[in-house]
Protein backbone atom coordinates (compact mmCIF):
# COMPACT_ATOMS: atom_id res chain seq x y z
CA UNK A 1 0.00 0.00 0.00
CA UNK A 2 1.68 3.09 -0.84
CA UNK A 3 -1.32 5.98 -0.57
CA UNK A 4 -3.13 7.74 2.38
CA UNK A 5 -5.67 10.04 2.62
CA UNK A 6 -6.20 11.75 5.83
CA UNK A 7 -8.72 13.58 7.23
CA UNK A 8 -8.45 16.90 9.26
CA UNK A 9 -4.65 16.97 8.57
CA UNK A 10 -3.71 20.51 9.43
CA UNK A 11 -3.04 20.11 12.98
CA UNK A 12 -3.16 17.41 15.76
CA UNK A 13 -3.52 14.13 15.19
CA UNK A 14 -4.08 14.27 11.67
CA UNK A 15 -1.09 16.28 10.87
CA UNK A 16 1.44 13.94 13.12
CA UNK A 17 0.30 11.08 11.08
CA UNK A 18 0.50 12.82 7.41
CA UNK A 19 3.86 13.57 8.51
CA UNK A 20 5.07 10.45 9.79
CA UNK A 21 3.32 8.85 6.60
CA UNK A 22 5.21 10.92 4.09
CA UNK A 23 8.36 9.88 6.20
CA UNK A 24 7.59 6.45 6.47
CA UNK A 25 6.98 6.60 1.49
CA UNK A 26 3.52 7.14 1.39
CA UNK A 27 2.21 9.31 -1.36
CA UNK A 28 -0.06 11.21 1.44
CA UNK A 29 -3.49 13.25 0.17
CA UNK A 30 -3.93 15.82 3.39
CA UNK A 31 -7.07 17.06 3.75
CA UNK A 32 -8.44 20.04 5.74
CA UNK A 33 -10.07 23.42 5.31
CA UNK A 34 -7.52 25.70 6.17
CA UNK A 35 -5.64 26.53 3.04
CA UNK A 36 -2.94 28.29 5.24
CA UNK A 37 -2.36 25.63 7.50
CA UNK A 38 -2.34 22.83 4.79
CA UNK A 39 0.40 25.62 2.86
CA UNK A 40 2.57 25.21 5.64
CA UNK A 41 2.25 21.32 6.03
CA UNK A 42 3.43 21.01 2.37
CA UNK A 43 5.96 23.30 2.83
CA UNK A 44 7.20 21.12 6.07
CA UNK A 45 7.20 17.89 3.97
CA UNK A 46 6.89 18.51 -0.08
CA UNK A 47 6.08 15.34 -1.35
CA UNK A 48 2.53 15.64 0.74
CA UNK A 49 -0.47 16.57 -1.89
CA UNK A 50 -2.46 19.18 0.15
CA UNK A 51 -6.36 19.20 -0.48
CA UNK A 52 -8.59 22.06 0.68
CA UNK A 53 -12.11 20.97 0.98
CA UNK A 54 -14.90 20.73 3.54
CA UNK A 55 -15.91 16.97 3.97
CA UNK A 56 -19.41 17.92 5.05
CA UNK A 57 -19.65 19.48 1.30
CA UNK A 58 -20.50 15.83 -0.13
CA UNK A 59 -20.00 17.21 -3.50
CA UNK A 60 -17.11 18.32 -3.55
CA UNK A 61 -15.85 15.63 -0.93
CA UNK A 62 -16.80 12.95 -4.30
CA UNK A 63 -15.11 14.83 -6.72
CA UNK A 64 -12.34 15.36 -4.72
CA UNK A 65 -11.43 10.84 -4.83
CA UNK A 66 -13.46 10.53 -7.72
CA UNK A 67 -9.84 9.82 -9.51
CA UNK A 68 -7.91 8.81 -6.43
CA UNK A 69 -6.47 5.65 -5.70
CA UNK A 70 -6.45 5.21 -1.90
CA UNK A 71 -4.90 2.48 -0.18
CA UNK A 72 -5.43 3.86 3.25
CA UNK A 73 -8.49 6.09 4.80
CA UNK A 74 -7.51 7.74 8.16
CA UNK A 75 -11.43 9.25 9.19
CA UNK A 76 -9.58 11.61 11.56
CA UNK A 77 -11.52 15.11 11.49
CA UNK A 78 -13.71 15.94 14.49
CA UNK A 79 -15.21 18.34 16.20
CA UNK A 80 -15.58 18.93 19.96
CA UNK A 81 -18.59 21.20 20.65
CA UNK A 82 -18.74 23.63 23.73
CA UNK A 83 -18.79 21.75 27.00
CA UNK A 84 -22.17 21.63 28.95
CA UNK A 85 -25.19 20.29 30.18
CA UNK A 86 -26.86 18.22 27.20
CA UNK A 87 -30.49 20.26 28.04
CA UNK A 88 -28.83 23.64 27.26
CA UNK A 89 -26.85 22.11 23.96
CA UNK A 90 -28.31 24.03 20.48
CA UNK A 91 -29.70 22.36 18.03
CA UNK A 92 -26.95 24.01 15.16
CA UNK A 93 -24.32 22.82 17.79
CA UNK A 94 -25.83 19.11 17.69
CA UNK A 95 -26.19 18.84 13.46
CA UNK A 96 -22.65 20.26 13.37
CA UNK A 97 -21.09 17.67 15.33
CA UNK A 98 -23.12 14.82 14.49
CA UNK A 99 -22.34 15.98 10.57
CA UNK A 100 -18.70 16.28 10.86
CA UNK A 101 -17.74 13.16 13.44
CA UNK A 102 -19.35 10.90 12.02
CA UNK A 103 -22.14 11.46 8.50
CA UNK A 104 -18.92 12.67 6.62
CA UNK A 105 -16.90 9.77 7.70
CA UNK A 106 -19.29 7.37 7.07
CA UNK A 107 -19.83 9.00 3.49
CA UNK A 108 -16.19 9.31 2.64
CA UNK A 109 -15.89 5.48 3.76
CA UNK A 110 -18.65 4.49 1.37
CA UNK A 111 -16.92 6.39 -1.89
CA UNK A 112 -13.48 4.62 -1.05
CA UNK A 113 -13.98 1.27 0.23
CA UNK A 114 -15.75 -0.10 -3.01
CA UNK A 115 -12.61 0.50 -5.03
CA UNK A 116 -11.17 -1.15 -2.29
CA UNK A 117 -12.87 -4.22 -2.45
CA UNK A 118 -12.31 -4.10 -6.09
CA UNK A 119 -8.70 -4.54 -5.38
CA UNK A 120 -8.76 -6.62 -2.82
CA UNK A 121 -6.80 -4.53 -0.64
CA UNK A 122 -7.01 -1.58 1.64
CA UNK A 123 -7.00 0.05 5.38
CA UNK A 124 -9.23 2.26 7.07
CA UNK A 125 -8.84 3.95 10.08
CA UNK A 126 -10.85 5.91 12.31
CA UNK A 127 -9.79 8.43 14.91
CA UNK A 128 -12.23 7.76 17.94
CA UNK A 129 -12.24 8.54 21.97
CA UNK A 130 -12.51 6.93 24.57
CA UNK A 131 -15.49 9.25 25.24
CA UNK A 132 -16.92 6.64 23.08
CA UNK A 133 -16.63 3.95 25.13
CA UNK A 134 -17.25 5.53 28.80
CA UNK A 135 -19.70 7.81 30.42
CA UNK A 136 -18.35 11.50 31.37
CA UNK A 137 -20.18 14.72 32.12
CA UNK A 138 -20.51 17.85 29.55
CA UNK A 139 -19.94 15.64 25.95
CA UNK A 140 -22.99 13.93 25.46
CA UNK A 141 -23.21 14.24 22.18
CA UNK A 142 -19.47 14.17 21.38
CA UNK A 143 -19.55 10.96 23.09
CA UNK A 144 -22.14 9.77 20.98
CA UNK A 145 -20.50 10.29 17.58
CA UNK A 146 -17.32 8.38 19.11
CA UNK A 147 -19.73 5.38 20.08
CA UNK A 148 -20.95 5.29 16.81
CA UNK A 149 -17.90 5.56 14.97
CA UNK A 150 -16.57 2.64 17.25
CA UNK A 151 -19.63 0.69 16.34
CA UNK A 152 -19.92 1.39 12.62
CA UNK A 153 -15.81 0.46 12.98
CA UNK A 154 -16.56 -3.01 13.85
CA UNK A 155 -19.51 -3.73 11.23
CA UNK A 156 -17.52 -2.44 8.44
CA UNK A 157 -14.97 -4.57 9.39
CA UNK A 158 -17.47 -7.64 8.68
CA UNK A 159 -17.84 -6.19 5.92
CA UNK A 160 -15.08 -6.06 4.31
CA UNK A 161 -12.54 -8.31 6.22
CA UNK A 162 -13.59 -11.18 3.66
CA UNK A 163 -12.15 -8.43 1.23
CA UNK A 164 -8.82 -8.74 2.72
CA UNK A 165 -9.54 -4.80 3.88
CA UNK A 166 -8.68 -3.85 7.24
CA UNK A 167 -10.71 -1.90 9.19
CA UNK A 168 -8.88 -0.66 12.76
CA UNK A 169 -10.22 1.78 15.55
CA UNK A 170 -7.48 4.50 17.38
CA UNK A 171 -9.18 4.86 20.80
CA UNK A 172 -7.22 8.14 21.94
CA UNK A 173 -7.40 9.33 25.49
CA UNK A 174 -5.68 13.02 26.96
CA UNK A 175 -3.97 13.75 23.39
CA UNK A 176 -2.43 17.16 23.90
CA UNK A 177 -3.67 18.74 20.68
CA UNK A 178 -5.91 21.74 19.42
CA UNK A 179 -9.34 20.31 19.80
CA UNK A 180 -10.29 22.03 23.23
CA UNK A 181 -8.54 25.47 22.17
CA UNK A 182 -11.94 27.05 21.58
CA UNK A 183 -13.85 25.82 24.54
CA UNK A 184 -11.43 26.06 27.14
CA UNK A 185 -9.33 28.59 28.56
CA UNK A 186 -5.49 28.74 29.14
CA UNK A 187 -5.71 28.12 32.93
CA UNK A 188 -8.53 24.64 32.10
CA UNK A 189 -6.27 23.29 29.17
CA UNK A 190 -3.64 23.70 31.39
CA UNK A 191 -4.95 21.68 34.16
CA UNK A 192 -5.92 18.91 31.44
CA UNK A 193 -2.72 18.48 30.43
CA UNK A 194 -1.12 18.63 33.18
CA UNK A 195 2.01 16.09 33.92
CA UNK A 196 3.05 14.22 30.66
CA UNK A 197 0.15 13.27 28.51
CA UNK A 198 0.15 11.54 25.00
CA UNK A 199 1.33 13.77 22.09
CA UNK A 200 -0.05 13.76 18.79
CA UNK A 201 3.69 12.29 17.60
CA UNK A 202 2.71 9.03 19.91
CA UNK A 203 -0.75 8.34 18.05
CA UNK A 204 1.39 9.39 14.33
CA UNK A 205 4.02 6.26 15.68
CA UNK A 206 1.13 3.67 16.66
CA UNK A 207 -0.74 4.12 12.84
CA UNK A 208 2.83 3.56 10.91
CA UNK A 209 3.42 0.47 13.44
CA UNK A 210 -0.23 -0.60 12.73
CA UNK A 211 0.25 -0.37 8.79
CA UNK A 212 3.76 -2.17 8.83
CA UNK A 213 1.69 -5.06 10.12
CA UNK A 214 1.60 -8.33 7.10
CA UNK A 215 -1.77 -8.25 5.58
CA UNK A 216 -2.45 -10.95 7.42
CA UNK A 217 -2.66 -8.97 10.62
CA UNK A 218 -5.12 -6.30 11.61
CA UNK A 219 -5.40 -4.32 14.54
CA UNK A 220 -8.88 -3.71 15.17
CA UNK A 221 -8.39 -1.44 17.83
CA UNK A 222 -5.84 0.53 19.93
CA UNK A 223 -5.96 2.43 22.68
CA UNK A 224 -3.76 5.11 23.94
CA UNK A 225 -3.60 6.89 26.94
CA UNK A 226 -0.87 8.83 28.90
CA UNK A 227 0.91 6.38 32.22
CA UNK A 228 0.11 8.98 34.04
CA UNK A 229 -3.90 9.88 33.53
CA UNK A 230 -5.44 13.42 35.28
CA UNK A 231 -8.73 14.18 35.57
CA UNK A 232 -10.37 17.09 33.47
CA UNK A 233 -9.94 19.64 36.37
CA UNK A 234 -5.91 18.74 36.22
CA UNK A 235 -6.49 16.88 39.64
CA UNK A 236 -4.30 13.53 40.18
Amino acid sequence: MTTAFITGATSGIGRAIAIALSDAGYDVYAVGRSQAALKELQAERASIVPIAVDITDREALESVVADLTIDVLINNAGIMPPLGNFADMTIADIDTTLEVNLSAAILLTRLVVPRMRERQSGHVLFTGSTAGHAAYSNIAVYSATKAAISGFAAALRADLSPFGIRVTEIVAGRVETQLYNDILDAEARAAMYAGKVVQPDDVARMVVAVLTLPTWADVTRFDIMPTWPTSPSGTK
